[in-house]
């Protein structure tokens, strides 16, 4: 049986399959405990000096409240027993610890909370690795758009990456052979790292196919659940020739998510994973492999008009670029008073709109009359007196393209600076893969 290629579940099935007799091919159940013990895992990458970063286990509050205080907030917790992304949370204070471990049912020594050191603001990369036990290699360095602390389903993410240093994915590529080989991995092996102060941690590893492996694919031109099925039979690497190679194109992989079916619900993404599928949106450049990609969500960006830009605080600075683009490609753009004040002082103009409690006619009224063609939000947060999830969940309602990461909002300019200056061409996959050099 071949246990790699279904996501999760099938590696929880692995030991027992082979308690009852059946033969696992590929990666030993052995080792796929091992990258799935945290414990075991962490020292095993202490071992091969890889940076990583700080963490414990907690069995009630007490032990939690310690290991905070050891590695600082912000950070990420989740349950041992809970598998994925599922009843994970950034942890800003002790008073939110407080609150998750309250609310943690069946919290004991024996199943214990993870807590790791949260890297805010970090690069988050992955790389797909087919590995023989002997020898790996690794296709391609994935880029998240969105910058750390979005599930890796639910971001965007660019092959080639636009922003990672030289060097940095050097390191990507290195660690990526040095733990297959560790763990004698005969398949497929997924691992997440991330960038922070010019240092690439390495976040988690599973050693199964990962959502990114069709995609990876199909942008480098390599059947990698193929190769890995053949060598998982017995055959080695080296029979496939497999060798680094330029790629001239960009694939910017988005999420789609249900948003629409739940009205309810406020469309923010965070550690847990919510999108429900993905698209590829290929290109000759990144700008106009993200627009195709939007398109593909049915979330197309608009061409001109009129962007709605409200910003919590802590994104301030990071919005700059992103409206400056707006304003040079000629969006007329609306804010609501802090971030107008903000842009202004900036020298990018923008015209005052009311939020909801302010009165009227505000954001939701200009949703409504189809003033708005793009909203760029990030939320207030915790510690804003008011909700603005209206402002995203009306955008839901009547179909207007929004953005809730500043990250995004800057890829989307380049998007729309694309499609404004260039005709939309339309390839082949074989047209994309006949300009791979080697």
């Amino acid at each position: 049986m071949i246990v790699q290629f279904g996501g999760q579940t099938p590696l929880n099935l692995a030991k027992e399959l082979a308690e009852e007799g059946v033969k696992i091919l590929g990666t030993t159940p052995e080792t796929i405990d091992l990258a799935e013990d945290r414990d075991r895992f962490r020292h095993l990458i202490e071992k091969l000096g890889i940076p990583q970063p700080e963490s414990g286990m907690a069995g009630d509050l007490d032990e939690a409240l310690s290991i905070a205080g050891r590695i600082g907030y912000p950070l990420m917790i989740r349950p041992s027993y809970v598998l994925g992304g599922r009843a994970m949370k950034i942890i800003l204070d002790e008073e939110m610890l407080a609150q998750y471990v309250t609310k943690a049912v069946g919290v004991s020594p024996d199943r214990p909370l993870l807590l790791d050191k949260f890297l805010e603001d970090a690069i988050e990369a992955e790389s797909d690795a087919i590995s023989d036990g002997t020898n790996a290699f690794v296709p391609a360095v994935m880029q998240h758009i969105e910058y750390a602390g979005i599930h890796s389903g639910d971001s965007a993410c660019v092959i080639p990456p636009v922003i990672i240093q030289k060097d940095h994915k050097k390191t990507i590529y290195d660690y990526t052979r040095r733990i297959a080989m560790e763990l004698k991995v005969v398949g497929l092996l997924n691992i997440q790292y991330a960038i922070y102060e010019d240092i690439v941690y390495i976040l988690e590893a599973n050693p199964r196919a990962s959502r990114t492996v069709p995609l990876v694919s199909k942008v480098c031109n390599i059947p990698m659940a193929k190769i890995a099925t053949q060598i998982m039979l017995g055959q080695k690497l080296s029979e496939f020739s497999l060798k680094k190679r330029t790629i001239r194109h960009y694939g910017v992989k988005e999420a789609v998510f249900p948003f629409n079916m739940f009205p309810a619900i406020d469309p923010l993404l965070g550690p847990e994973m919510r999108s429900t599928g993905e698209v590829l949106g290929l290109a000759d450049t990144y700008g106009m492999a993200f627009f195709k990609s939007q398109e593909a969500t049915q979330s197309s960006l608009p061409v001109g008009g009129t962007v709605l830009i409200t910003i919590a605080d802590r994104d301030k600075e990071r919005i700059i670029q992103t409206a400056k683009n707006f304003r040079d490609m000629g969006f007329r753009i609306l804010s609501t008073g802090g971030t107008k004040s903000f842009l202004e002082s900036h020298s990018i103009p923008a015209d005052l709109i009311l939020k909801v409690h302010q009165g009227r006619p505000n954001i939701v009224d200009a949703i409504k009359n189809g003033e708005i063609d793009l909203v760029v939000n990030t939320p207030a947060g915790r510690l804003s007196e008011y909700d603005d999830s209206y402002i995203r969940k009306n955008a839901i309602k009547y179909k207007i393209p929004y953005i809730t990461t500043t990250s995004a909002a800057l890829a989307a300019t380049n998007g729309i600076r694309e499609r404004q200056n260039g005709e939309y061409k339309v390839k082949s996959l074989q047209d994309y893969h006949s300009e791979i050099e080697d």
